[in-house]
């Protein structure tokens, strides 16, 4: 970032997935595909010392699909099960998992970046949720908080954390989908990792939409700071606004 070398940003782009998608994705979010152009406008910008694309890659077997178990009460978005940390001398701790359709299977159509999202610079991708028995919403760690990838290595395929610090980056903003899930914790996690973390509002949608006024209230405070597309720190980026 010419206006400020002291800051090296990285961009994190989560889960712009078709199956998060409208119309045709099994678990879509609405007006998902319509932030396609500003998360184009965020990539195309040569401040960003590193960019990654993160995708939920889920096994046919993963934890959090709905029909893989009994009914009555395995209904997506509103049945819970219970969840074990994976990681060894910790396999008594539990906690609720909230059940979703299939979205996301590996290999599959639904678990491909859209079509929208320009590819065409350098970027990472990182699969995520790749363990059967636990969830991952947040690159950096899995449901339990777990962040060290001797645990995470079959839930995670880069230890993201290391490989930003190894950039020497500072700042970290997030986009993506949802707001209410993956997005906020990442950006969660990116501070707890003790990143600068910020979300660009016009980049996220959210799961239930009228949950974002809670979810950035959280954030915030986190110390996570919400922003806009047009805020000075993202225009010291270079490229177009």
């Amino acid at each position: 970032m010419a206006a400020n070398d002291a800051i090296r940003p990285a961009l994190i782009v989560v889960d712009m997935q078709e199956d998060f998608c409208p119309p045709h994705g099994s678990l879509a979010v609405t007006g998902g595909r319509e932030i396609a152009s500003i998360i184009n406008t965020l990539l195309a910008k040569p401040g960003f010392v590193t960019r990654i694309m993160t995708k939920d890659y889920h096994p046919k077997d993963h934890i959090s699909f709905a029909s893989n178990h009994p009914g009555p009460d395995n209904q997506p978005f509103t049945s819970f099960v219970t969840i074990n940390n994976p990681a060894v001398g910790k396999e008594s701790e539990t906690k609720p998992q909230q059940l979703w359709p299939v979205h996301c299977v590996a290999g599959t159509p639904g678990a491909e970046i859209i079509s929208e999202i320009d590819t065409s610079s350098d970027h990472l991708v990182v699969h995520k949720g790749m363990l059967p028995g636990v969830e991952m919403y947040s690159v950096f760690a899995d449901a339990f908080g777990n962040c060290d990838h001797g645990t995470n290595a079959h839930s995670v395929s880069l230890d993201v954390a290391t490989t930003l610090k190894a950039q020497s980056v500072t700042d970290v903003f997030v986009v993506g989908l949802a707001g209410d899930y993956c997005v906020k914790a990442t950006a969660l996690d990116a501070a707890k990792t003790g990143f600068k973390s910020w979300v660009i509002e016009e980049g996220t949608k959210c799961v239930v939409p009228a949950g974002w006024d809670a979810t950035k209230e959280e954030l915030a405070t986190a110390g996570v700071s919400i922003i806009s597309i047009d805020d000075p720190i993202i225009r010291q980026l270079g490229g177009n606004c």
